[in-house]
């Protein structure tokens, strides 16, 4: 356990901000799964926007730091392919 007031304040920053990011990073998987369900039924136009949706999630992650770059381009590309083979 830390002792100094500087050190006890950064675990108390730590752990609020690995709740946050927590909360931000299952929020991105539920939507991705969301997607998958959507797209054996889903018309086009709601499957574009559940993907715009997505990659806004995404990319707002990114730039809030919960995610790294490559970690939000892979998961960028994954929904992209994934809407786009759905569609031939």
């Amino acid at each position: 356990m830390a002792h100094h007031m500087s050190a006890l304040k950064r675990n108390r920053q730590s752990i609020k901000r690995t709740a946050r990011n927590k909360g931000v990073k299952t929020g991105i998987r539920s939507m991705v799964k969301k997607l998958e369900q959507a797209l054996a039924t889903a018309k086009p136009e709601e499957l574009q926007a559940l993907v715009k949706k997505i990659v806004s999630t995404i990319d707002r992650a990114y730039t809030k730091g919960v995610l790294k770059r490559s970690s939000s381009s892979r998961k960028i590309s994954q929904v992209v392919r994934k809407a786009a083979a759905a569609k031939k």
